[in-house]
């Protein structure tokens, strides 16, 4: 079925969603882009693709649940977990991304906090998909991985915005806590 249509279905004027894009890359420069998911799929199969950052940082994108995903014929929901950052699609009037995260690190981690804190419902897209390229690394990642004051500054700021969100949200916020501290 066309993506716009299984989008249309889920109302979205009246609830509360995040349309999780599911995300791909390929370390090769030149690459024909799938014109299909079963395209895709055939590529990921034959390993001139890979689900994003599998074998840097899993956790990114390992709730999007993309064994269920090969299936899937309408959009599913899953639930936050630690450190998920998928690309999502949402509407004008949700959460703004946090301005202390500038660079590298916590951006889109931090967003999809807030928005799991306001109850959007994360749904993943069946038919959607988006494949990173290959790029050289940005100063900003060279920054974080080279400095220990720019990781100490992020360790800060993330600190900030989980006494925001218990200011904000109360109890319900602790389970970001609870999850950042491995308790």
């Amino acid at each position: 079925s066309c993506p716009r249509n299984s989008i249309q279905q889920l109302e979205l004027p009246n609830r509360k969603a995040a349309l999780v894009v599911p995300a791909f890359e390929t370390l090769h420069y030149r690459l024909t882009f799938p014109k299909s998911k079963a395209e895709l799929l055939s590529m990921l199969d034959m390993g001139s693709l890979y689900t994003f950052r599998y074998h840097v940082w899993p956790k990114g994108h390992a709730p999007t649940d993309y064994a269920k995903w090969r299936t899937a014929t309408v959009p599913y929901r899953v639930e936050w977990q630690p450190d998920f950052e998928p690309y999502v699609v949402v509407r004008r009037d949700c959460p703004r991304y946090d301005q202390r995260f500038v660079g590298f690190g916590w951006n889109k981690v931090s967003h999809i906090m807030e928005l799991d804190a306001q109850e959007y419902e994360l749904l993943v897209l069946p038919n959607a998909f988006m494949i990173h390229m290959p790029h050289a690394p940005s100063f900003d990642i060279s920054k974080f991985r080279l400095s220990a004051g720019y990781r100490g500054c992020l360790q800060t700021l993330r600190e900030e915005f989980h006494q925001d969100l218990s200011r904000k949200y109360g109890a319900a916020a602790l389970k970001y806590l609870t999850a950042e501290r491995g308790l």
